[in-house]
Formats: structure tokens, sequence, C-alpha cells
């Protein structure tokens, strides 16, 4: 058997017994409250059979007994004859002052238990009405505590095994892409070699120059997966030139069917960024809006300053996203396309919240006629 599979097995175990010993206690409250309830009972006959007694008095009787008994009774009670009350015990001053109050609590005390019947003389009866003890109801509402700090218990358990899933996963995936960043490193170094080269045999300028703008995009996604994992380093950078950079990088990379437009102010910005980190950011949102329109519509990045704020807004001419799923968008895994991880959105949303501290969002979205995807950064505070 794998290890997973022992694992599955063993946990599968656990669920069970916890289960199975959720239910015994319960069952056994359960016992518990029947055996007190048929106590109470019994109490409330020998309570009964007291105040016959005491009813057919008699000068000579020893009253003592009958008397220590209803003395000593701690269950709400109250008597009838003929449906009227002749007696209560054990009801507080203020419903017996209300004769509404009273009457509903003797309707309670009905729903609560069988009454007893007292025969004072043959042929007439009282009623002897009583509730469970404060005691009795208590009990009640043990196995809802219990289950309640089950579930507590259950949740803390959860989260600590998700957040140390979680976290191992984490170093997984921050020791794969520094790996795959390492291996990257290899054949780039090669790469910048052969363009130096061909710089020296005089190779067609234009056909150097991209090649060189494509190694130093390699240099950028090497750097962007060294830093996963890592607390980047934040410097003052005009957002608008960097963004403006990732812009017009993949503005040349894509098909012409695509109608980019760019609109900023003129004045620079200054944010604390990680170039590499939001040039992935910008990538991101302008392929997943390429991706909505299919490869054709119109696509317009728009840098707008609003206080001590400025937002990005990549908007497009795409399928549209419902209104339910704009928070879904985000987690890991969420894909609307036939091929992809679904992990996009979720390390855009990382990169600016956790690591740049501001914020996205879809900003407004409509089937069929487009998104607008919004990004936050606060600005950097003049000394």
């Amino acid at each position: 058997m794998q290890f997973s599979e022992r694992k599955s097995l063993t946990r599968w175990i656990l669920i069970l017994s916890s289960f199975i010993i959720v239910s015994l206690i319960l069952w056994n409250t359960y016992t518990f409250f029947q055996i007190f309830k048929n106590e109470e009972r019994v109490k409330m006959s020998h309570w009964a059979i007291a105040q016959k007694k005491i009813n057919s008095v008699d000068v000579n009787a020893d009253l003592e007994l009958p008397l220590e008994i209803i003395q000593n009774a701690s269950i709400p009670i109250i008597q009838t004859q003929n449906d009227s009350i002749i007696n209560t015990v054990n009801i507080e001053e203020t419903i017996l002052k209300d004769k509404t109050k009273l009457k509903k609590l003797l309707q309670q005390l009905k729903n609560q238990n069988e009454p007893i019947a007292i025969e004072y003389i043959p042929g007439k009866f009282q009623y002897l009405y009583y509730g469970d003890s404060s005691l009795l109801s208590k009990l009640k509402y043990y196995p809802v505590a219990l289950l309640l700090i089950i579930f507590l218990f259950g949740a803390v358990v959860y989260n600590f095994y998700k957040s140390t899933k979680m976290a191992t996963q984490n170093k997984l995936w921050a020791g794969m892409a520094k790996e795959t960043a390492h291996q990257i490193g290899t054949p780039l170094s090669s790469l910048i070699g052969w363009l130096e080269i061909m710089k020296a045999d005089n190779v067609d300028e234009t056909t150097v120059s991209e090649i060189e703008k494509d190694i130093i995009r390699l240099q950028t996604i090497t750097d962007r997966f060294s830093k996963i994992g890592s607390e980047p380093v934040l410097e003052p950078k005009d957002i608008i030139e960097e963004t403006k950079d990732s812009y017009t990088y993949l503005q040349s990379r894509f098909s012409k069917q695509v109608e980019f437009s760019f609109k900023a102010p003129k004045n620079p910005i200054i944010v604390p960024l990680n170039s590499a980190l939001h040039s992935w950011t910008i990538e991101n949102l302008v392929k997943n809006a390429i991706d909505a329109m299919k490869g054709k519509g119109k696509l317009t990045v728009k840098i707008v300053e609003e206080g001590k704020l400025v937002k990005i807004y990549v908007s497009d001419t795409g399928k549209g996203i419902p209104r339910n799923q704009f928070r879904s968008v985000f987690e890991p895994g969420f894909t609307t396309k036939k091929r992809g991880w679904g992990l996009g959105l979720s390390l855009t949303k990382r990169i600016v919240e956790e690591y740049h501290k501001g914020k996205i969002k879809v900003f407004d979205s409509e089937i069929g006629k487009g998104t607008i995807m919004e990004v936050s950064f606060k600005k950097q505070k003049n000394p």
C-alpha cells in the first residue's frame, strides 16, 4: 500500500472513530437525561402521595414525613382541581401575580410531562402538573454545547492542517520556481554569448535588436521566478514608465487584430515597486484580457491619480464575467479556459496585495461587452 493510500485510510479511521465517540457521548447523555427524568417523576409521585396524606389529614396522624417531602420539592409544580389552580410550588412571585403568565406556565407544564392524578376523595381528582428541574433543563443543552465544542475543536484542527498543507505547498512551489530560474539561467547565459557574436558579425541590426529584447524578457522572467518565496525589494519607481514598458513589449508581440490603447498622466507618479513583479502583474492582466476577447478586440490600459492612490484600469471588449464570479476569479485553480492552471490572477493578487500592499478587483464587467480590472497602489510619500 502506498504512503498516500495509508494516509487516506488513517484519516478515514480517525473520522469514523470521532463519529463513534461523539455518538456514544450523545447516547450516554440521552440515557442520563431519561434516568433523571424518571427519577423526577418518582419524586413527583411521592409528592402527590404526601399531598394526599395531608389532604386527608387526621389530627393524630404523623405528618412529619409528608411535610418534609413537600418542603424539599425543587421542581416547579402547579396543582389543579376542576381546572382551577389550588396550589403552586417553586413558581416565581412575578408569575404568581400575573394570571395570564400563570396560565401560560401551566400550559407549558402540561406539554412537558404527563400529569399525576391525586384522588383526594373517591371519584374526585386533583392533578399535579410539573416541569423539569433546573438541573434537567441544563442537561438538555449539554449535547448542543458538546457538539459546539467538538465543532470548534474540529475547525481549529482543520485550519491547522490546511495552513500546514498550504505552507508545505508554498515551499514546494517556491523551490520549484527557484530551480526553474536556475535551469533557465544556463541556456540564457549561452544566448547572451551568441548575441554578442551576432553583433560582432554585423548581423542585421533589427534582428539582433528583437532577439536582444526577448533575451531581456527571459532575464525578467528568470528574475520573477527567483523572487517567489522571498520578500521582494521595493524601490521608488515611476509607475507610468514601468507599466508602459510592459505594455509596449506586449503590444509588439500580439496580433494587429487587438487594438491597444494607453492613457496616463504626463507627470511621473512614484510608487514603491518591484519592477520584475509589477511587469508580471501587467502581463497577466493584459494576457487575460486578450484571451477573453479571443485575440480580437479593443484593450485599454489607463492610469489615474486619486488622492493618495494611483489606479491602473485594464479593460477589454471580451466575453465578460458574471457578477457572482467577481471574487472567484482570484482563487487558485479557477479558470474558464480548456487549457490552463488557473493561477494567473491568483498569483497577480498575491503580487499586488501581499508584496505591494495594494488592491486588485474586478471593477466592472458585463456579459458580452467586456471587463474592467482595477489595481490600486499607495503613492510614495513625500520626504
